[in-house]
């Protein structure tokens, strides 16, 4: 149904901003919850950010304040908007989709992106 390509990823020194940028085909995209997941070297995946199709929004502790998501149905885009980055926030950063909110939690989105490398350096 979906299929998502990402962009935006790069090498950005700390205190910088990145946005990251997620295309979306199908034509069920404004039905399903879109987030943002990272794993970094020798840690486990995890989800910094989601939004559900009518526009709730969750974030990680550590990145709250920070990061901004976002969704333009009408484009089929979503945004993971990354200021004030720390060495920390290096990853690889995923976009994925689901039907709810509640399987982006558990980590079982069914739509991912390729992913994309974000490095901070201090």
């Amino acid at each position: 149904q979906v299929q998502l390509v990402e962009s935006g990823g790069g090498l950005v020194q700390a205190g910088g901003s990145l946005r990251l940028s997620c295309a979306a085909s199908g034509r069920t995209f404004s039905t399903i919850a879109m987030g943002w997941f990272r794993q970094a070297p020798e840690k486990k995946r995890e989800l910094v950010a989601y939004i559900s199709r009518r526009g709730t929004t969750y974030y990680t502790d550590s990145v709250k304040g920070r990061f901004t998501i976002s969704r333009d149905n009408a484009k089929n885009m979503v945004y993971l908007q990354m200021n004030s980055l720390k060495p920390e926030d290096t990853a690889v950063y995923y976009c994925a989709g689901d039907l709810t909110p509640g399987a982006l939690i558990a980590g079982t989105g069914d739509y991912w992106g390729q992913g994309t490398q974000v490095t901070v350096s201090s």
